[in-house]
């Protein structure tokens, strides 16, 4: 159940949506709300439920319509006015006329569509909420309830893979290999590799693996970056020896990632880095960085 309550108003309403005791709930980290746990839709899920209308001591209330719409926006949080809804759907719950007494309306949204996955990043989230509004001459009573959306992307996982090798070297001091044996990871897979050393002649004393989400708002010129490191795993502690071979092994489950999301109308990309690190006695650090796509799996 979702209660909401319009508090110091003619009315208030209540929303429940069906089916929530066996419906699959996600936890999101909202900037400006905190964590949200929220019931989430896929595929062809309709959402449905009623709007429970009380009227807060009044005899009659005169309104000029009540209306429900399903609502996708993305919202830019340091621009607001690059904010935009990608979509929106309206259904009727009551004509104009008075109210004499409290009232419910049912209301559903049949296999609604689904363009985008939900997002909640540093700068830039992208939400769905069902909003209810009762437009009178003197302001509207409304109020909102989110919820969530994911995306199976059965294509990613139909496709082949292909592996991840790429060299770092510094003449006459360093050289290695790395590689990674995928270049796709579903949100609960496993990054397996290895590191090859051929020559070592600085002193390193460890070896990490970190995996950055990179924000990019915006297009061209006035594109704006956010890096955020998600996790950093040490892969090895000490110096190692011409001919040594490190193994790779990062389990991406116990990380807060999305999946990858590519020019999202036109607004802004999320894309994950994996970032080999040496650093050396100087704490000088010497790094490769590599771009790896995330998807979700049925």
């Amino acid at each position: 159940m979702i209660r909401l309550l319009q508090r110091g108003s003619i009315a208030k309403f209540d929303i429940y949506l069906d089916g929530l005791d066996s419906r699959k709930t996600g936890r999101f980290n909202d900037k400006q709300q905190g964590l949200l746990k929220l019931p989430i839709y896929q595929g062809d899920d309709d959402i449905s439920g009623v709007v429970d209308l009380k009227m807060n001591k009044n005899k009659k209330i005169e309104h000029l319509g009540i209306r429900i719409e399903l609502i996708g926006r993305i919202e830019i949080l340091n621009d607001q006015k690059q904010s935009s809804d990608f979509m929106s759907m309206g259904r009727e719950l009551d004509a104009q006329g008075i109210l004499m007494e409290d009232k419910t309306y049912k209301f559903q949204f049949n296999k609604f569509e689904k363009q985008y996955e939900s997002y909640y990043g540093k700068e830039v989230k992208l939400r769905y909420y069902l909003r209810v509004t009762m437009n009178r001459n003197y302001g509207q009573v409304k109020k909102e309830v989110e919820f969530a959306v994911q995306i199976v992307e059965q294509d990613q996982e139909d496709q082949p893979q292909t592996s991840l090798k790429l060299e770092v070297g510094i003449e006459d001091c360093l050289h290695i290999d790395f590689e990674y044996f995928k270049s796709r990871y579903h949100l609960r897979d496993v990054v397996t590799g290895k590191v090859n050393f051929y020559l070592v002649k600085i002193k390193i004393k460890y070896m990490e693996l970190a995996v950055i989400r990179k924000e990019q708002i915006g297009q061209g010129n006035t594109q704006q970056t956010e890096n955020d490191i998600l996790v950093k795993y040490e892969l090895m502690d000490g110096c190692p020896q011409k001919g040594e071979v490190v193994p790779i092994r990062l389990f991406l489950s116990g990380i807060d990632m999305s999946p990858t999301l590519k020019n999202v109308s036109g607004k802004f990309s999320v894309k994950y880095i994996l970032n080999l690190i040496l650093i050396d006695e100087d704490d000088r650090k010497y790094f490769k960085q590599q771009e790896i796509t995330v998807y979700r799996k049925k």
